[in-house]
């Protein structure tokens, strides 16, 4: 009689999980848990493995359903003698997660590759078991189990590590690309103001160019991308430094010459323009009136007012305060010794891309209105803008708006509330406590050290 012999290799048969050298280590490694350590939790490893997440190749959906099945484990489970066994059918996880039996399948699967979960599986893949009402402990159970976490605690570790190195990485990257963004728009406004030796068209081929690589920069970017475009950065600031003049190297900054920044355009004495708070007015004709004296606190021009009745001596003088005051004030900040290109160096990006890229010469009330433009932004009210133009006119307020919004972006104990620390600086302006100028210098030399 001759005997049939049975191929291995070509039996289909079923009835078990399909065997693998993975599942058998992985299910040698539960046979020997201790139990966690003290020092954490079961919750601990889940919060681990949702600051790994991708890089641990741990997709939303997967750590959704890991947390779930987590939270049907007790911390008994997870101590020596104990195995954390979730016994809870795939259909009824399936209807209470809001998804098929077939997506629930593919999650543990991909769980088990990702080396978080295994199965402890009865004869017929039925998931049940049984808890002592007493102690909480399993007394039989069957279905998933996540054990191989406790295994993952030091490789989720290091993987962490590793992210967090790539994520301050890719900060510096970022931040080193703003700085050098700051520094080419100063210098091409400085150019449009007057004070660099550009030509028209140099300012319009480098204008090109900054354009081409000012690309928004976004988190799903690679490390990588972002080096290049830093490199891009640097050749263009330091082609545009050899061919600039007044595109001083960051080592090298010089002190520029004074532009006073006050708001009032001339002394009250001079009849050729009148201040807008002066008590004396020369014979009233349009022609000798100065239209940009007169605002409504919000960067809009309005009608000069007409010429006042006349008024007693004291009355005058009464009127006189308010001025010497305000103009006392705003020398005690140090404002009139700031220049425009100072201004346009410290200001953030945002504040810049508000200026107007048009090739006319930048003037001071460009600076205004750019940062007027991100008041909103920094949720700073219209009555705190009036009243800091009222306090340190337009262009102190416009200051402040640019040293909040500094503050607000700075990486170490950033302003939480810039509107509250705008309306302190005009408290303290008031006060006569506030020194934008050193403020000023202050936010120069941090643009040096970094």
């Amino acid at each position: 009689m001759q005997i049939e012999t049975l191929d291995i290799n070509s039996y289909k048969g079923g009835g078990g999980r399909l065997s693998s050298v993975k599942l058998r280590t992985i299910n040698t490694q539960c046979e020997a848990f201790e139990g966690l350590d003290k020092s954490i939790s079961r919750y601990d490893l889940l919060v681990l493995v949702k600051r790994v997440g991708k890089a641990a190749g741990f997709t939303p959906q997967m750590i959704n359903l890991l947390d779930y099945y987590m939270a049907f484990t007790r911390d008994i489970d997870w101590t020596n003698g104990n195995r954390p066994i979730v016994f809870k059918a795939i259909s009824a996880t399936a209807l209470e997660m809001g998804v098929s039996e077939r997506q629930i399948q593919m999650l543990e699967k991909q769980l088990f590759d990702a080396g978080a979960i295994t199965w402890h599986d009865s004869g017929n893949h039925k998931r049940y078991g049984r808890r002592c009402e007493k102690s909480g402990r399993i007394l039989w159970g069957y279905g998933i189990e996540l054990t191989p976490l406790a295994f993952l605690k030091t490789e989720l570790e290091n993987k962490l590590h590793e992210k967090q190195l790539y994520e301050q990485a890719w900060q510096e990257t970022k931040r080193s690309i703003s700085f050098y963004r700051r520094q080419i728009r100063s210098i091409l406004n400085e150019a449009g103001v007057g004070q660099g030796c550009l030509t028209t068209n140099q300012v319009q081929k480098f204008e090109d160019r900054y354009t081409e690589v000012a690309v928004t920069i976004r988190a799903h970017q690679k490390l990588d991308i972002l080096r290049d475009l830093l490199k891009r950065h640097e050749s263009l600031y330091k082609e545009l430094c050899d061919v600039s003049d007044t595109a001083t190297h960051i080592d090298t900054i010089e002190t520029p010459s004074i532009i006073t920044l006050s708001e009032k355009p001339s002394s009250t004495d001079e009849q050729t323009c009148v201040h807008k708070e002066s008590s004396t007015y020369p014979p009233f004709d349009k022609s000798n009136i100065c239209s940009s004296s007169f605002h409504d606190g919000q960067g809009r021009d309005v009608e000069p007012p007409a010429p006042p009745s006349k008024q007693s001596d004291d009355r005058a003088n009464e009127l006189q305060k308010p001025s010497r005051s305000k103009e006392t004030t705003i020398k005690a900040t140090g404002l009139h010794l700031l220049s425009l290109r100072q201004l346009i160096a410290v200001s953030s990006e945002r504040i810049q891309n508000q200026l107007p890229f048009d090739g006319q010469p930048l003037k001071h009330t460009d600076i205004v209105d750019a940062a007027y433009n991100v008041k909103n932004k920094l949720m700073i009210s219209q009555q705190s803008w009036v009243q800091a133009c009222d306090t340190l006119g337009r262009i102190g307020a416009a200051v402040c708006i640019i040293l909040t919004d500094r503050a607000v972006n700075r990486p170490d104990n950033p302003v939480q509330k810039p509107g509250a620390y705008f309306k302190s600086m005009i408290t303290r302006a008031e006060s006569g406590q506030l020194n934008l100028q050193k403020s000023i210098m202050g936010a120069m030399k941090a643009e040096k050290r970094d």
